[in-house]
């Protein structure tokens, strides 16, 4: 996935701030979640479960800059029965600029609580995960 750099991503100093990594990186699962056939309004419609951040990290490699054009990479690197691990990363010009690891958690969307991933989706997932449990 493709994400241009506009003066709104960037700070006083003029490389993208920091914390809107995170919203690229949203963007990036967002975009994954579709490419599996899902999408985040059916995993909660339909499913009656959403994924929720349960711990992220960031490793900034090198400064993103205004008119940049990053690749977003995602993919899963564990997938359990209620959790999984997702590796993503902001590539410009072929080199890793922004090294993330992001923990997320299937919860129910009434009681908030830790389920199951749904089977349809844990099997959509597996396709794209290095480690399965």
């Amino acid at each position: 996935m493709d994400i241009r750099i506009y003066y709104e991503d960037t700070d006083a100093g003029g490389i993208v701030y920091h914390a809107n990594y995170l919203n690229f990186a949203e963007r990036g699962r967002t975009e994954f979640l579709r490419h599996t056939g899902f999408d985040n309004s059916d995993i909660h419609n339909n499913h009656g479960v959403m994924f929720v951040v349960r711990h992220i990290e960031i490793d900034y490699l090198k400064p993103a800059l205004l008119d940049d054009v990053l690749q977003l990479e995602t993919t899963i690197i564990e997938l359990k029965n209620s959790s999984f691990i997702m590796h993503q990363c902001a590539v410009r010009d072929g080199e890793i600029i922004a090294d993330m690891r992001v923990v997320l958690v299937c919860v129910d969307t009434k009681s908030y609580k830790p389920v199951r991933l749904p089977e349809n989706v844990k099997e959509a997932f597996q396709a794209y995960s290095e480690n399965v449990e």
